[in-house]
């Protein structure tokens, strides 16, 4: 019998818990918002029973749910002892990136009524940082257009064989602008020759030939690449035998314009070609106001 598969979602207010579950139900899970945590188990238990069996659900939990959404902890842990697929996805943002929604929407923050968004936003977070903590999966929804935010469930969890293999995203970034939140494991590659330094190369990025030539022939960088690909060969089937869905690797130099960038799509490229499932972010190309990369 196959295995009954359940997103649980919950994450802070205004990082876009309702419409990752729109795109859930646009990718045929069955869907619903703001179901308190004591009602998942019977939930299941409804979903098993249907003549067409509910095979994958997504269901958002978060402190709408009032007095009921204080067992939800609890309720974790009891799923997770369950014989079901579970991954419990956390949806954050920056402050900066949810009072703009905020502001834009006009909305209060349920938290504060009567006082500032930002008050409110502080003292969710602080509300939920023991959830944070128990997420299979991070996702920081601070750049996410609506489009972007359709594109990221569809890649993670709209692929054929998405249940059985693991997924990977690879993310460019630059440490001036803050490592990404949900990297499960982050590469420092400002130890290599900086291609900012080259002048002709400077106003490029990764992307470009005359970039990645520079790095990646470079002969520390094959090193580099050499040692960092094996790890991968040896992590990657330990993790999927252990249950994991998804693995976020990062890559990061100074600036997130060029080394990087280029690393990340060599790195993309040979897990692809080994038939892993991979996706590519360039978090911070473009960034504005980059002195070095």
């Amino acid at each position: 019998m196959e295995q009954f598969s359940l997103i649980l979602l919950t994450g802070l207010s205004g990082a876009g818990k309702s419409h990752a579950l729109q795109n859930f139900e646009d990718i045929g899970y069955y869907c619903i918002d703001n179901l308190p945590p004591g009602l998942l188990g019977k939930f299941i238990e409804l979903c098993r029973q249907t003549e067409e069996k509910i095979r994958r659900a997504a269901v958002v939990c978060d402190l709408r749910g009032g007095e009921f959404f204080a067992s939800m902890s609890e309720t974790v842990d009891a799923l997770r002892r369950m014989n079901l697929r579970l991954e419990f996805l956390f949806l954050e943002a920056s402050d900066e990136a949810m009072i703009h929604r905020y502001k834009e929407t006009r909305r209060r923050h349920p938290l504060a009524p009567r006082g500032s968004v930002l008050e409110g936003i502080k003292l969710e977070r602080g509300l939920l940082a023991e959830l944070r903590g128990k997420a299979d999966r991070i996702i920081d929804t601070s750049d996410f257009s609506l489009a972007d935010m359709r594109e990221e469930i569809k890649t993670l969890y709209g692929q054929d064989g998405a249940d059985t293999q693991m997924s990977v995203s690879v993310t460019s970034f630059g440490f001036k602008y803050g490592m990404p939140p949900d990297a499960d494991m982050v590469a420092d590659v400002r130890f290599l020759p900086n291609p900012f330094y080259v002048p002709e190369l400077k106003p490029l990025t990764g992307l470009d030939e005359q970039v990645r030539d520079f790095v990646l022939t470079n002969p520390l960088t094959e090193e580099f690449i050499a040692r960092y690909l094996e790890l991968l060969r040896f992590l990657l089937p330990h993790y999927q035998r252990e249950g994991k869905q998804h693995l976020a690797l990062a890559v990061g130099c100074t600036g997130g314009q060029h080394r990087s960038v280029a690393l990340a799509e060599y790195i993309s490229h040979e897990l692809r070609a080994a038939g892993r499932f991979v996706t590519v972010k360039h978090r911070d190309i473009g960034a504005r106001g980059t002195q070095y990369a």
